[in-house]
């Protein structure tokens, strides 16, 4: 076992700034990093019927390839610092994880570097802190059993990286070992966690799109306005509608949208139960109706059943130009007019890939203003959706 050294205070001081702020990003700070403009290619493309996570994969994979180089860097400066700043590896980590109040980048970076997850500190140690140390030693006790080996049956391992043309470390299957571990369990985290934010951040991106497009504008509630306007996530006594819609006095519309696959829909539809069937907004009664969007249903699926019962209309995101779909409901419940319900099916993705770009995005996930002015100002060339896709995209 290697002579145990004082651990580090901290593994983010090997981070770059702009690497620790990819790895805890919200929302509204992601689109900043990667711009308005591949974000509402995303919405175009759901809004045409694509699927959320084919749509985000390669999103997923650049912030994963850029974290993964990052925990390159950190292991090629933490070796050129010190000698034994690999072997310690595991005792720093563990000595981090087993204090309170760690940002939640220290605490990713320490879990990856004994080859965990969130998921796995729970299951594994519990979340028990007096857990660390044994399993810590477990841990390196499996990664020298598998060097031994490893070395008895194809020879050992050197070399040198060289970082900036300054910092320098020397590499060897312990080196290996501990940076593929710790870029595994990195890989599952950011796949894990963008599951849940990415659903989330596109649920307020395209309903606000959708309803921005229908010609509805974008307010903040209370509202001081009561016709042809929205406004996401608005909370009421009993539960939370993901936008609300006032079409005109007395008459209103609640949508509940959810990325959810054709296995269990019904947990969107469980949620709408509970919508109460009037509002009061100042001295006025609104009846509202209820328009629930799911991804896609399964063959055997109670929901569109389940959905008649609550005096809801249930929408397939899957199915092409449900856009055009949503508009029907709207004309046939409260009297709503829109040139989509003119359109044909070859018309309508036109149409929508030239609205999508007078979409305010930023209003929509609190981002400034002043960002998507200059954004679109600055980038225009990118901003700017082409007409037609290429094959190979097809």
């Amino acid at each position: 076992m290697p002579k145990k050294i004082k651990p580090s205070n901290s593994l983010t001081e090997l981070i770059s700034p702009a690497d620790l702020n990819l790895l805890s990003a919200s929302g509204s700070q992601f689109v900043e990093q990667i711009g308005l403009d591949v974000v509402r290619g995303v919405v175009l493309d759901i809004l045409t019927g694509k699927n959320l996570r084919d749509s985000t994969e390669s999103l997923t994979r650049r912030r994963i390839a850029i974290l993964n180089l990052a925990t390159v860097e950190l292991f090629i400066k933490g070796a050129s610092g010190s000698k034994d700043f690999i072997a310690n590896l595991p005792f720093t980590a563990a000595d981090l994880l087993s204090r309170k109040g760690l940002s939640k980048s220290e605490r990713w970076l320490a879990q990856w570097i004994l080859g965990l997850t969130d998921k796995g500190f729970q299951n594994i140690l519990r979340d028990n802190p007096d857990s660390i140390a044994e399993y810590r030693e477990r841990y390196i006790q499996v990664c020298n059993d598998v060097i031994t080996l490893r070395e008895a049956q194809k020879g050992s391992l050197h070399g040198e990286l060289i970082f900036n043309g300054k910092q320098k470390a020397q590499i060897n299957w312990l080196w290996v070992t501990y940076l593929t571990n710790a870029i595994g369990a990195q890989t599952l985290a950011i796949r894990g966690s963008e599951k849940s934010a990415y659903g989330k951040l596109f649920e307020k991106l395209v309903l606000g799109s959708l309803l921005h497009i229908l010609g509805f504008k974008h307010i903040s509630p209370p509202p001081q306005e009561y016709e042809k306007v929205f406004w996401l996530a608005s909370r009421n006594e009993k539960r939370e509608s993901d936008a609300t819609l006032l079409y005109e006095l007395g008459q209103g519309v609640r949508f509940d949208i959810g990325f959810i696959g054709r296995g269990n829909p019904e947990i969107s539809l469980d949620k709408v139960t509970r919508f109460e069937r009037e509002i009061s907004l100042g001295r006025s009664k609104f009846f509202m109706a209820t328009i629930i969007l799911v991804d896609r249903i399964g063959a055997n699926s109670r929901i569109e059943w389940m959905a008649r019962e609550v005096q809801g209309s249930i929408i397939q995101m899957s199915a092409g130009y449900w856009p055009k779909q949503v508009a029907q409901v709207l004309h046939d419940s409260i009297g709503f007019k829109h040139e989509l319900l003119r359109m044909n099916d070859g018309e309508i993705e036109k149409y929508l890939r030239k609205e999508i770009q007078k979409v305010p995005l930023e209003q929509f996930i609190g981002l400034s203003e002043q960002f998507g002015n200059h954004y679109v100002k600055e980038d225009q060339a990118q901003y700017d959706l082409p007409d037609e896709r290429s094959e190979e995209e097809e």
